[in-house]
């Protein structure tokens, strides 16, 4: 280890939190006002972090042109009103509060990065008091291309001044896996979230975590055979 700045950025739902249950809720509302059949809940998870048109599109692939504006709109709208009636669901998976407290006291930049948009990814962490926590916030709606392709990573590094060699990203899904890969970054997988864990090894995820307790070892190990 030296004393070179490291950045560890954190994929938010399905990593940080577990919002699959309203994600759902809100896919389905919009489906079901705009007379389409709700996918399954197994589809709706695959395309979680994605930007949410191309989710939706591929979760309703019957959606096209204009209808899918509409469902995307129909989306925000129900989500929004979930967390405004006090409903939403989104808690933070077990161990997170204690992980980022290890990475911070190793001298660990922390940023997230996000198909959420900003608004979104603003009231998920100010409702679990992480805002402060992070340097860099990237969300969809931020950069031209969501993920997979670099663009957040590479936003990311440029605001901290991190390196991609020392820079690592943390996620549950083939999308962050990629965006990693696409960045020159680390990739390390968890395995609690929307994506199998052979499915992230396959990606290029240098490895996968169980539990938030194992993830700063597995990142150091990660980071030592740099």
């Amino acid at each position: 280890m030296t004393d070179t700045l490291r950045l560890a950025v954190f994929d938010c739902d399905g990593t940080l939190v577990d919002s699959q249950h309203s994600i759902y809720a809100s896919l389905k509302a919009a489906c079901e006002r705009h007379s389409y059949a709700p996918p399954t809940r197994e589809a709706a998870r695959r395309v979680v972090g994605l930007p949410l048109l191309d989710a939706i599109a591929m979760a309703v692939p019957g959606a096209g042109g204009a209808d899918l504006e509409k469902l995307r709109e129909g989306y925000s709208e129900a989500f929004f009103n979930l967390r405004q009636t006090g409903n939403i669901e989104e808690p933070l998976f077990p161990g997170a509060d204690n992980s980022l407290d290890a990475f911070e006291a190793d001298g660990w930049l922390l940023g997230v990065a996000t198909g959420k948009s900003r608004r979104g990814l603003l009231a998920t962490l100010g409702g679990h008091g992480l805002l402060e926590r992070f340097v860099t916030l990237q969300t969809s709606d931020s950069v031209p291309t969501g993920k997979p392709a670099p663009d957040m990573l590479l936003q990311a590094m440029a605001e901290t001044g991190v390196r991609p060699e020392n820079t690592v990203m943390i996620g549950d899904t083939t999308f962050d896996v990629e965006m990693a890969r696409n960045a020159g970054v680390v990739a390390v997988g968890v395995a609690w979230g929307y994506h199998d864990s052979n499915e992230l090894i396959e990606a290029g995820a240098r490895g996968v975590v169980q539990t938030y307790d194992d993830l700063k070892r597995v990142v150091d190990e990660a980071w030592e055979k740099e």
